[in-house]
C-alpha cells in the first residue's frame, strides 16, 4: 500500500491465494482507476506462464481516501492480516472498450508501468470513455470492440468449447482491505471534528469483456 501525494495517486498490490497478484492504481489528478491481474498459467495444460489483464474505469473522488491522507498513515505492525471493517457490495461492469497502449500516458501517466504485460488486453467502459473525452482526453486512446449488441449474442466463454472461438470472458477480482474513508472525531476541546484515522473497505468487482478466442480466458470455467 502506497501513496505518492506528489503524483496524487494510490497503488496497492495483493497477492490471490491461487498466485495472481492484483494491484489496484488510483490516478486522483485524472480520474482514472487501474485494476491489472497477473494471472498464472497451468503450463501442464500448455498455457503461457502467467497472463495479465488491465481494467481501467473512472475514480470517483468519495471511493478512496485521497493521496495526502494516505501518505500520513503509518503501520503499526505492517505484517498483521487485517479485517475490513465494511463489505462494500459487489460491482459488475462491462468493459466494452480498448485502450490503446500506445496512447495510454495520454489517459494517466500510471498506464505504461502499470499495464506493461497487459498490452492487448486493456478494457475499459463506453460511459467512462464519454467522461474522460469530455475531460479533453483524447479519442485515439480509446479502440472499439465489437458493440454490445453484437456481444449480447456472444455465448460466456465457459460455455464454449473451441479455443479459437471469440467469447465474453469474465474475470473476478477482490480488494480485501484497502482505506475507503477519512473518520472523524469530536472533542470537546475542538470546535470542529477533526481527523483522527481511516475506515477500510473491502469490495469486489466482477467484469465482462471480449476476447476473440476463447484461450485466452482459460480461467473461466463451468463452477
Amino acid at each position: 500500500l502506497q501513496a505518492d501525494s506528489d503524483a496524487d495517486s494510490i497503488s496497492l498490490e495483493l497477492r490471490k491465494p491461487d498466485g495472481t497478484l492484483v494491484s489496484f492504481t488510483a490516478d486522483f489528478r485524472k480520474d482514472v482507476k487501474i485494476f491489472r491481474a497477473l494471472i498464472l498459467g497451468e503450463l501442464e495444460k500448455g498455457q503461457s506462464q502467467f497472463q495479465a489483464l488491465c481494467f481501467v474505469t473512472r475514480l470517483h473522488h468519495n471511493e478512496i481516501i485521497p493521496s495526502e491522507a494516505m501518505a500520513k498513515l503509518r503501520q503499526k505492525n505492517p505484517r498483521a492480516v487485517r479485517q475490513a471493517e465494511e463489505v462494500r457490495g459487489l460491482e459488475q461492469l462491462h468493459m466494452d472498450v480498448a485502450v490503446n497502449f500506445s496512447q495510454g500516458g495520454l489517459l494517466s501517466p500510471h498506464l505504461h508501468n502499470v499495464c506493461a504485460e497487459a498490452v492487448d488486453a486493456i478494457y475499459t467502459r463506453q460511459e467512462d470513455v464519454r467522461f474522460w473525452l469530455e475531460q479533453g482526453v483524447d479519442s485515439s486512446v480509446f479502440e472499439a470492440l465489437p458493440k454490445a449488441s453484437e456481444q449480447a449474442v456472444l455465448p460466456r466463454c465457459r460455455q464454449v468449447g473451441d479455443r479459437g472461438k471469440p467469447c465474453v470472458c469474465r474475470y473476478g477480482l477482490s480488494l480485501a482491505w484497502y482505506p475507503c474513508m477519512l473518520k472523524y472525531c469530536h472533542s470537546r476541546d475542538r470546535p470542529a471534528p477533526y481527523k483522527c484515522g481511516i475506515r477500510s473497505c473491502q469490495k469486489s468487482y466482477s467484469f465482462d469483456f471480449y476476447v476473440p478466442q476463447r484461450q485466452l480466458c482459460l480461467w473461466d470455467e463451468d463452477p
